[in-house]
């Protein structure tokens, strides 16, 4: 069973079992706009909650993106560098960035489901 979680920076973290897939949510991508540059971590990097874990560009602004849990980078979407489109066309299915294997589940407990994300961003 899979479980999708939210950062108030914007990411969401889609969980299957150990593994964790990482993007920006359709709030974040319709902020920044028309997505030009995508930068991701390296497989094998060691991620720190709330660390830089990459860069969004779009014709707007820049945005850094952060890491909602802890964990190492165990495949990255190497295709979005040649689409970047699909960031603003599906950002929570085929636009993912990154997966991270969790090093402690327990920063979970941190992030917000999707009925918390929506109330949060109705907020702002």
């Amino acid at each position: 069973m899979t479980r999708l979680l939210f950062s108030t920076d914007h990411e969401y973290i889609r969980l299957d079992g150990d593994i964790g897939t990482v993007g920006i949510t359709d709030y974040a991508q319709k902020a920044l706009g028309d997505v030009v540059y995508v930068e991701m971590p390296k497989v094998g990097a060691t991620l720190t909650k709330g660390g830089q874990a990459g860069v969004v560009e779009s014709v707007k602004s820049a945005s850094e993106i952060y890491a909602p849990v802890s964990g190492t980078v165990s495949e990255i979407n190497a295709g979005l560098a040649d689409d970047t489109g699909r960031v603003n066309a599906d950002p929570l299915g085929e636009a993912w960035f990154f997966k991270l294997r969790l090093s402690n589940t327990s920063e979970l407990d941190g992030l917000m489901d999707e009925a918390a994300y929506t109330a949060y961003c109705q907020g702002l």
